[in-house]
């Protein structure tokens, strides 16, 4: 079967896979951006902080988006490390954030046992401008690696990414586009397995069924899980669903 989706937390569904059973790890995690104190972090739903107040759209909000920042790295330090035990030699990490939670995040990414290799930023021109200064049209991907890159695959990727997130047919407030994700999921070998401990709607698994790799997903949200499995069976060739059916 193309791909499996996990229901439930990500650091206990990560536990139980086999070591060195994935080839590429991306993701992208609830940020925590922004707030100092308790009463900052909690008071704004997920919505409240990645939507503009005009937004023509009323989309469910998803858990996770309270922690400090000394707590948000211990946290996805630890989930890294299991994602790092749970990948193979050569394993490519990418993981989603933007700019205030950029150091946290290679802190826990080079913590975890992965070799920071760079940035990537992702350029959005559809974009929340800001009043009296520039307007925040990036968001970055930190990448890394597990021991070396493998240098024999004939693979020449972009170093910046341009692309709005979707509007016709969205259906996550943090939706990524599938064109970039295409791209991104190639650093998988082909029939390989990437894995996402954050699904959401499901992008990332998408798009690595429409390159030829395999998927792991895990999705804590039951409402974003079903939206990310009617995604990813649509994304299957026909065949393949007919066969097997989709993993729970």
């Amino acid at each position: 079967m193309p791909y499996t989706l996990h229901r439930g937390d990500a650091l206990t569904i990560l536990k139980s896979l086999p070591d060195q059973s994935v080839d590429a790890v991306i993701t992208d995690p609830p940020y925590n951006s922004g707030g100092r104190t308790s009463s900052e972090r909690t008071a704004r739903t997920a919505r409240a902080k990645y939507t503009s107040g005009d937004a023509r759209h009323d989309l469910a909000n998803f858990p996770g988006e309270n922690r400090d920042q000394r707590s948000y790295r211990a946290w996805l330090t630890e989930l890294l490390t299991e994602a790092y035990r749970a990948s193979r030699e050569h394993a490519v990490v990418m993981v989603f954030t933007d700019w205030r939670q950029e150091p946290t995040t290679s802190d826990a990414l080079q913590m975890a046992g992965w070799t920071w290799l760079g940035n990537l930023p992702w350029i959005k021109p559809a974009c929340r401008p800001r009043k009296g200064g520039p307007k925040q049209d990036s968001e970055f991907i930190l990448w890394g690696v597990k021991g070396t890159l493998d240098r024999t695959r004939d693979l020449y990727l972009p170093g910046h990414y341009i692309a709005s997130q979707p509007r016709k047919d969205r259906v996550h407030i943090t939706q990524k586009p599938v064109e970039v994700m295409q791209q991104l999921v190639q650093v998988c070998r082909p029939g390989g397995t990437v894995l996402d401990l954050f699904t959401g709607s499901g992008s990332t698994g998408v798009a690595a069924l429409k390159e030829g790799r395999n998927f792991i997903g895990i999705e804590l949200s039951d409402h974003y899980a079903d939206v990310a499995e009617e995604r990813l069976r649509a994304a299957l060739p026909q065949d393949s669903y007919e066969l097997a059916g989709p993993e729970q």
